[in-house]
């Protein structure tokens, strides 16, 4: 991620790193880049990553990067947002996912709806041209979320009751 954000800087733009306070230590070594922004938890970094977000990205990546990947497309599905989610498959890093996420719709599991969040490309130019391309679909199967309802732990129905 620091190349990343060494380039991004280098080109003149706004680089937001959002760290868990725990992995602070370990996690930053040498120089920053850009603003660091520390936070209570990975809940909380991710929100905040999507609060200042105009779209997310995952770079090929281990447990992590899957873990907060599922989670935004989950977000988007749910309509806590509308960013597009974009796939730098390098190499077909990602292909064996995609497959997976196609027979998921195949088999009725995930709406063609909820399987047009992922955009996927070879190049970080190509992928970047999709992203600014994105439209949300709306399927209708979820209630439209907030942010603060979704980090204070709230249900659609227990906001309604109220």
């Amino acid at each position: 991620m620091g190349l990343v954000s060494q380039a991004v800087y280098d080109g003149g733009r706004h680089v937001l790193g959002v760290i868990p306070r725990f992995l602070m230590p370990p996690e930053i070594t040498g120089e920053t880049v850009g603003e660091v922004r520390a936070v209570s938890g990975m809940h909380q970094r991710k929100a905040e990553m999507a609060r200042q977000a105009d779209a997310f990205i995952a770079l090929p990546g281990g447990y992590g990067t899957l873990e907060e990947l599922l989670e935004v497309i989950t977000w988007a599905q749910l309509g806590i947002h509308e960013k597009p989610v974009g796939l730098l498959n390098v190499d077909g890093y990602y292909n064996s996912l995609l497959s997976f996420i196609d027979k998921a719709v195949d088999e009725g599991f995930i709406t063609p709806a909820a399987r047009h969040i992922i955009i996927s490309a070879q190049t970080a130019h190509e992928l970047l041209c999709k992203l600014e391309e994105y439209a949300p679909m709306d399927d209708g199967v979820a209630p439209k979320l907030s942010w603060e309802m979704e980090q204070l732990g709230h249900s659609p129905k227990s906001e309604i009751a109220r």
